[in-house]
């Protein structure tokens, strides 16, 4: 998907990009029922909401503004309702960069909420707090999120969309267990999942639950 011309970029890239070879491991597998989440039809979601994460370091909240990217907005709200964020880690954490989250503990689970979404134009910069889709090339968005530590404006011009901010407890995700940074296997975690991870990576911080909270504070300027 992108030009890489240094090796800075190459590892960026790397470290937001939802891991190929698990997207087409997973993909030859087909879905299974008994899902530990209930699939709900894709509907619009309300123009502003907060959702308020809890997590194994502690709770943050965010809120989601649609119009900054209206088809990543109506995934994410798709997820929430669903309850699909249970027990999710962190898989890559860089200080000073981004948090990345969004693979399913369950492999089953998670193979059947890879399906992609269209891109949305991006219309608000890769800001500190800000919350986005990690992918794999264009069109890839489905379950993998990442949310920025510094002002990543780099990020903008490889179409990265974000679609909405932290705005209660960005102290917390800066607390997140950072000391695996890239280590963590994205096509074992989609083999094996948490059992995977909880083995080889025991001191990962993961999210507990993600609710819809109320209204954002403001809606997109």
């Amino acid at each position: 998907m992108f030009v890489r011309k240094s090796a800075d970029l190459r590892r960026l890239t790397a470290i937001l990009s939802v891991s190929v070879m698990a997207i087409a491991c997973s993909r030859e597998s087909p879905p299974q029922d008994g899902d530990s989440t209930t699939r709900v039809e894709t509907a619009t979601a309300p123009d502003s909401f907060r959702v308020a994460f809890e997590t194994t370091r502690g709770n943050f909240a965010v809120d989601v503004i649609r119009a900054w990217s209206p088809r990543g907005t109506d995934r994410f709200h798709e997820l929430v309702s669903a309850g699909y964020f249970t027990d999710i880690a962190f898989i890559r954490v860089l200080p000073g960069f981004v948090a990345q989250f969004g693979m399913h503990g369950d492999p089953a689970v998670n193979r059947r909420w890879e399906r992609p979404i269209l891109d949305d134009p991006v219309v608000q910069s890769n800001r500190r707090g800000t919350i986005v889709f990690a992918t794999s090339g264009p069109n890839t968005r489905g379950n993998q999120f990442f949310i920025n530590y510094s002002d990543n404006t780099r990020l903008d011009g490889m179409g990265f969309s974000p679609f909405g901010r932290v705005v209660e407890g960005m102290n917390v995700v800066d607390s997140i267990y950072s000391g695996y940074g890239e280590t963590p296997d994205q096509s074992r975690v989609a083999a094996e999942g948490n059992a995977y991870l909880k083995r080889e990576f025991p001191r990962l911080d993961y999210i507990k639950s993600v609710r819809i909270a109320g209204p954002a504070s403001a809606r997109a300027p």
